[in-house]
């Protein structure tokens, strides 16, 4: 049998109690002084209002229902955007914007000069975003200049030496396609509603079905498509290769000191 339990029990000891330890947040700004980037952000206003002087030229000059559904205009449009949100980020040291928006605003205006250059620029039927079937001259060959290759090139230096590598994934490649999928579709979408033989119902002459045939297009729209999927991979593998253009390194509110012995 165990003993009884006394009823009266001493008093015991207070258990002396630790305090808790709260979390606290440390905001960044208080670790790393914030840099504001004042010439990547001008350089990136430059490069934003350029894109909209040919947009804005080129809706002066022509249709611009037709102007519009160009893939030179649209990209062009957002790589204004895009270049005006990261200047504004740039200007008041936030954080960059997301690759994965950069990096596509930036293969779109590549696909935009390269189309051209390769496939346009030579063609026996003359090119123009603003007219139809004529050879662009003064106003109208300055728009195509801005849109089909300052832009293009300025967009790739501004890539090159003002923006950290590294950033661009390669399972974004793929997710890139999507645009050039659709305009595809809105292509040939567009040919349907406007009446045949009509000029420049058929804004590039690969993928006009009228003149070659659907299997024709498809099959040419099929090899741009792998092109420009081979172009994304290209960049990224460039993105992750090339040299760290941003020299400046942030200054933090703790500095380490060597172990002693």
């Amino acid at each position: 049998m165990t003993a009884p339990i006394p009823r009266d029990l001493p008093d015991l000891p207070a258990i002396p109690r630790t305090h808790a330890l709260l979390l606290s947040s440390v905001p960044a700004s208080a670790v790393v002084a914030p840099v504001r980037r004042h010439l990547a952000a001008t350089l990136r206003l430059l490069l934003a209002g350029t894109a909209a002087a040919g947009v804005t030229l080129a809706f002066l000059l022509g249709s611009p229902l037709r102007v519009l559904s160009h893939f030179a205009i649209q990209s062009n449009i957002l790589l204004a955007l895009v270049t005006l949100l990261s200047a504004r980020r740039a200007w008041t040291a936030r954080r960059p914007l997301p690759a994965a928006l950069t990096g596509a605003a930036l293969l779109y205006v590549v696909i935009t000069g390269l189309v051209y250059h390769l496939l346009l620029a030579d063609a026996s039927v003359p090119f123009s975003v603003t007219s139809t079937n004529t050879a662009p001259t003064g106003w109208h060959a300055v728009a195509g200049h801005l849109l089909h290759s300052v832009t293009p090139v300025a967009a790739v230096l501004d890539w090159l030496l003002l923006t950290a590598p590294g950033q661009m994934r390669l399972r974004r490649a793929a997710t890139w396609m999507l645009y050039p999928v659709a305009y595809l579709a809105f292509s040939l979408a567009r040919a349907q509603v406007i009446t045949a033989g009509t000029p420049g119902r058929y804004l590039y002459p690969f993928l006009d079905a009228e003149a070659h045939g659907y299997k024709h297009t498809l099959a040419n729209a099929l090899l741009l498509g792998l092109a420009f999927y081979a172009l994304a991979v290209v960049l990224v593998a460039l993105d992750h290769a090339r040299p760290n253009p941003i020299t400046h390194r942030a200054k933090t509110g703790f500095r380490l000191r060597p172990p002693v012995g």
